[in-house]
């Protein structure tokens, strides 16, 4: 039930996009889909759920009151949505009737399930049976809003096949339209998922050169091969690389540098596209930290980037650079593939909600990564990447599809192939189910971890 949609089915979307086939609740997809329904059994959770879904500037208008049994019977009437949020408490067999459910709802279909039962082998009989999440009741807004969040970017994940162009190395440029919006986060989270989970040789370079923070959210010392390679051009080579960069890991390095307040570092183009390309040779995927402010001296990098991932946030302001931003890409970088990413996004009310800000730049958001606080705190006090310290976590899922999608070559696409949970209709055989609970369930349940 989980699976992502075929392509012909669903596209990369949010849900207030207009051009999108993954529509608003008003606004059918092209085959009669909604993108998200509840069915909750009691007045809070609804409260709950509605108040997260306006603060995601989703519609609120598809959920309402009602179980297991009420979903199965307008489903079995109408098209299943993206995005099923379902609640199991008071049903006295939840299992069996995910079953009854499962012939009325069309493959691809994400669940998230709501329930009181807090029981480790229950939680696993229900990933088993192809549920995306279950969270415990009563329910909190955050977890919620996460939840919602990490299923819609396994819809929005492209299919391996179409992740990347045919090319053996990706070169990807992060810029955030404003300061503050988290680029860097994103950056580091980026190339340490190249390196690490699609197992390819990446390099970070970092071109915030006086303030820049890349070196110091992976603990590493920002040396000084940066300024060296902008100061003499002329000594660029593959022995140059070798020796400037910064070695994080054994498929991860980072060139970079902190240079004085006082030294005024010229910043040249064509020095800078001389050094993508020698990065080019000596890694598959390269991650560029560009600073807006050097946008207009760095023109000829460009012509060297694949994939542009622009971080905004959902303020006026961020609407607004981000227009201008895409403006000028449109003209310097017309070949780059650009995923625009909300990072920040709080669980309350935003300043601008996603459809606003969408109809506001005329361009889907891509991704949508929620606030966490603590796991930036978290990140900072362990001296690792933002995707390193949330790795397993619905934040850590999100990332990894970003990661798949921008930074992921031929190689690394055909190697690491995003892995959907079974669907349900796959598992509709009560004889086969009742083999993997018996095997699963040697003795009584025991707790999850609250």
């Amino acid at each position: 039930m989980n699976a992502p949609w075929p392509s012909s089915d669903i596209t990369a979307a949010s849900p207030n996009s207009g051009n999108a086939t993954l529509a608003g609740y008003g606004q059918p997809s092209a085959i009669g889909r909604q993108s998200l329904a509840g069915y909750v059994g009691d007045e809070a959770s609804l409260e709950v759920l509605r108040a997260c879904l306006a603060g995601l500037g989703w519609p609120t208008d598809r959920c309402q009151l009602g179980a297991l049994d009420d979903a199965a019977q307008a489903l079995a009437m109408t098209p299943s949505p993206a995005i099923l949020i379902l609640d199991l408490s008071g049903d006295p067999a939840p299992l069996d009737n995910i079953q009854d459910l499962a012939q009325v709802c069309d493959p691809g279909t994400m669940v998230i399930a709501l329930g009181e039962t807090n029981d480790v082998q229950f939680y696993r009989a229900l990933q088993a049976s192809g549920i995306h999440d279950y969270l415990l009741k009563p329910l909190c807004p955050n977890e919620l809003a996460e939840a919602i969040l990490a299923a819609q970017a396994v819809l929005a994940a492209p299919p391996p096949a179409q992740a990347t162009p045919a090319s053996q190395h990706i070169t990807t440029a992060v810029i955030g339209a404003r300061g503050g919006v988290g680029a860097t986060m994103v950056a580091t989270s980026l190339a340490w998922i190249s390196s690490c989970d699609l197992a390819q040789p990446t390099a970070l370079l970092y071109l915030d050169i006086q303030f820049g923070t890349g070196a110091l959210s992976l603990d590493l010392d920002p040396g000084s091969g940066l300024v060296e390679a902008i100061e003499n051009p002329s000594r660029i080579d593959g022995l140059f690389i070798e020796r400037a960069m910064t070695r994080a890991s054994d498929t991860l390095s980072l060139l970079t540098a902190e240079a004085p307040i006082a030294n005024s570092v010229p910043t040249d183009g064509i020095a800078m596209l001389h050094l993508a390309e020698e990065l080019r040779h000596a890694f598959t995927a390269t991650v560029i930290d560009l600073p807006r402010t050097m946008l207009a001296s760095l023109t000829p990098l460009m012509t060297e980037v694949t994939t542009i991932v622009l971080v905004t946030e959902l303020t006026l302001a961020g609407a607004r650079d981000t227009i201008r931003i895409l403006d000028w890409v449109k003209t310097h970088a017309p070949l780059a593939r650009v995923t625009l990413v909300a990072n920040k996004v709080p669980s309350g009310i935003c300043e601008i909600g996603p459809g606003d800000f969408e109809s506001a730049t005329e361009r889907k958001l891509d991704f949508l990564l929620p606030l966490e606080p603590r796991l930036a705190i978290n990140a900072a006090k362990q001296g690792q990447s933002f995707a390193q310290a949330c790795r397993g976590g619905r934040m850590g899922d999100t990332l990894l599809a970003i990661a798949r999608a921008v930074c992921a070559s031929d190689d690394a696409t055909a190697g690491t192939k995003l892995r959907a949970a079974p669907s349900l209709l796959g598992r509709l055989d009560p004889r086969q189910l009742l083999a993997r609970l018996s095997a699963s369930t040697p003795g009584g349940g025991g707790k999850m971890g609250g």
